[in-house]
């Protein structure tokens, strides 16, 4: 079955106005100061808080 009248621009923007991207939220690394996703290991020292730091090495290439 057809619609019976024509769904309006604005209607249809508003309903999916909840459908955007969201940012995504930084953080700073309390030890080096770089910018991390949020409970997560910093990608440059490894620092997680004050208990956990993660030691990272190079990775063997081969």
């Amino acid at each position: 079955m057809l619609p019976v009248k024509k769904t309006s621009r604005s209607r249809t923007r508003s309903r999916r106005s909840h459908q955007r991207l969201q940012a995504t939220n930084y953080s700073v690394c309390k030890q080096c100061g770089n910018s991390k996703l949020p409970h997560a290991a910093c990608d440059s020292c490894g620092y997680v808080n004050s208990k956990i730091t993660l030691k990272l090495g190079e990775e063997a290439a081969g």
